[in-house]
């Protein structure tokens, strides 16, 4: 079989073939010695390299995205860069299993809940600079204290070698953001001992070229199989008896056609609880997420600053993003909203150009107005405008259920007498009436956090149920940082999905995860250092409004590929310009 193979129904003896080549090397793959397997990380980010700017450009292009435009840069970030990331931080643990001494260095504390949470993020001197100011923890469910975290990380691994079996795994990749596939095979590959057959989204089969030779080095070792085609062809490998494992990256719609069926078959299914399909599934899907403004001092600049991170929480991915914020809760009567709003506006007007290249956006927008009587509209200069509902308790359902999946966000107000008693009741709302539990994020001062009281606002953060929660950080730094474990708030069932079951990254391989808490300056670089700030990081790469996101993409991304103290001035001026 070839690097990749393009498939069609009339390719199923190809398919055939491809899966029985995997059944025959999967328990080797799964008793592979992990010196091989950091061998194999190592080749792959040579390959990478040579494929990342054409794979960006490519990927560019496809998207509508004018040639030379800074928003190339998002490409480089959610793509190559993504990936050569995830490899640097498993080699790490890899090359630290023997008595699990990659966790030796991970700092530790229980929270105002009583949970374990561990920093994983910043862990190298690398991450201090390029990072600065950006904290992860991830939280542990609870009962898993500190005694217990080498016995729940890694567990994979403690099973001997040859007392493993292998499994074929089916990855059903995403059509939005390049790194998605491939972080979710590498999960699959080194986290849990499968090799997988991913099955590229038509969206963006065109990454298959790349994906092809930077991922050379697996399929050479027969944990790697890439093949194309449409539904016909994800139906065909679901229902594959030599698939044992699958792991879904999309709408809920698709994976309750994979385990339910569709129509009144569906219907009956889910009723007597009898799946058509009793393959093990995991999957990542969308939500309503929420980002939640909490009132306080903000000053003119701050107001200003929140609203390209709003921005750029729709607009990254020209809105089409599981995690994009598609529910803006604002504090009713606050005398700082209108401007925020106001800064907003003049934020997307001023964007830089992008179109609509996802399938189906112009109906899911047309459907969007059609649910509301009071639609805005934020006008964008050579883009599509952005839609904007905001919201009353009366409102229909719908927004509050519906991912849009395109440049159309709502807002709903709540009235509240002070900040902690305003947050408590926006958790509450996100809670109880938002679809989904992927990811939620707060903007608030840090002198507003100060005046709740930090073990209270963090007693408050424990209350909210999402899987990545950022705080003045957006939650697609938690996809970005694959340290952090990627997913739905723990508890969905086949049944009741919501934003889906299970974690993907992770590279520390963490077995118990219950959220990741992702953090950064209240303002940026040099501005911060005004209010006693020591965060290094100016305007941040993955913003909307960034002015040279395209060279700092390539940058960070060869730096990745071979990190050195002579490659840091060219990215930190390219930053300081952005």
């Amino acid at each position: 079989m070839g690097k990749t193979t393009k498939t069609a129904r009339t390719d199923i003896p190809e398919l055939d073939l491809a899966v029985a080549e995997l059944s025959l090397a999967k328990t080797d793959w799964a008793r592979c010695e992990i010196a091989e397997r950091i061998r194999i990380l190592d080749r792959i980010k040579d390959q990478l390299l040579t494929v990342a700017e054409r794979w960006t450009k490519a990927a560019a292009k496809h998207k509508l995205i004018p040639d030379g435009s800074p928003l190339e840069g998002e490409e480089a970030i959610s793509g190559p860069y993504s990936v050569m990331s995830c490899c640097n931080v498993l080699l790490t643990t890899l090359s630290q299993m023997e008595g699990k001494k990659f966790l030796t260095g991970l700092p530790t504390r229980t929270t105002a809940t009583g949970q374990l949470a561990v920093k994983v993020t910043p862990h190298s001197v690398w991450e201090r600079l390029l990072l600065s100011g950006i904290k992860a923890e991830v939280w542990m469910e609870k009962g898993v204290g500190k005694d217990d975290l080498a016995a729940t990380t890694a567990s994979a691994y403690d099973l001997p070698k040859k007392a493993r079996e292998g499994k074929v795994a089916l990855v059903l990749g995403a059509g939005n953001i390049a790194s998605i596939a491939p972080l979710d095979c590498f999960h699959k590959l080194f986290l849990e001992h499968q090799v997988v057959i991913l099955k590229m989204n038509p969206v963006n089969d065109y990454l298959a070229e790349f994906l092809s030779v930077a991922l050379k080095p697996l399929i050479d070792r027969n944990a790697l199989r890439i093949v194309t085609g449409g539904t016909d062809i994800g139906g065909y490998l679901c229902n594959h008896p030599d698939i044992d494992e699958i792991h879904i990256t999309g709408a809920g719609a698709s994976h309750d056609a994979i385990v339910w069926g569709t129509g009144e078959e569906a219907v009956r299914n889910k009723n007597s609880g009898t799946p058509i399909n009793t393959k093990r599934i995991t999957s990542e899907l969308g939500a309503v997420c929420p980002t939640i403004v909490v009132p306080g001092p903000w000053s003119a600049a701050d107001l200003r600053y929140q609203a390209e991170h709003i921005a750029t929480q729709k607009l990254h991915n020209s809105g089409f993003n599981c995690i994009a914020c598609q529910m803006l809760i604002l504090p009713k009567g606050w005398s700082k909203g209108a401007k925020l709003l106001e800064n907003l506006q003049s934020v997307i007007k001023s964007s830089h150009p992008r179109q609509l290249y996802y399938p189906g956006a112009a109906q899911r927008m047309a459907e969007f107005e059609r649910h509301g009587s009071n639609i805005l509209t934020f006008e964008r200069d050579h883009a599509p405008d952005l839609l904007v509902a905001p919201l009353s308790r009366k409102a229909d359902d719908w927004f509050q259920t519906s991912e849009v999946f395109a440049p159309a966000m709502s807002t709903f107000e709540i009235a509240a007498p002070d900040a902690e008693t305003y947050l408590k009741q926006a958790i509450d709302y996100a809670n109880t009436n938002l679809h989904g539990t992927l990811g939620a994020n707060i903007l608030i001062h840090p002198k507003t956090i100060h005046q709740i009281g930090k073990q209270k606002f963090e007693t408050l953060i424990g209350e909210l149920h999402y899987g990545t929660i950022a705080i003045n950080s957006w939650t697609g730094l938690g996809f970005l940082l694959a340290e952090c474990p990627w997913g739905a708030f723990p508890g969905h069932t086949l049944d009741d999905v919501q934003s889906g079951i299970g974690f993907v990254h992770n590279s520390f391989m963490f077995d118990r995860p219950e959220r990741t808490i992702v953090s950064q300056s209240f303002r940026p670089f040099p501005r911060n250092l005004l209010s006693g700030g020591t965060s290094l990081m100016p305007r941040p790469p993955w913003f909307i409004t960034n002015k040279r996101q395209d060279k700092i993409g390539m940058l960070l991304t060869r730096f990745q590929h071979s990190p050195s103290w002579l490659k840091l001035p060219r990215i930190l001026i390219n930053a300081l310009l952005g």
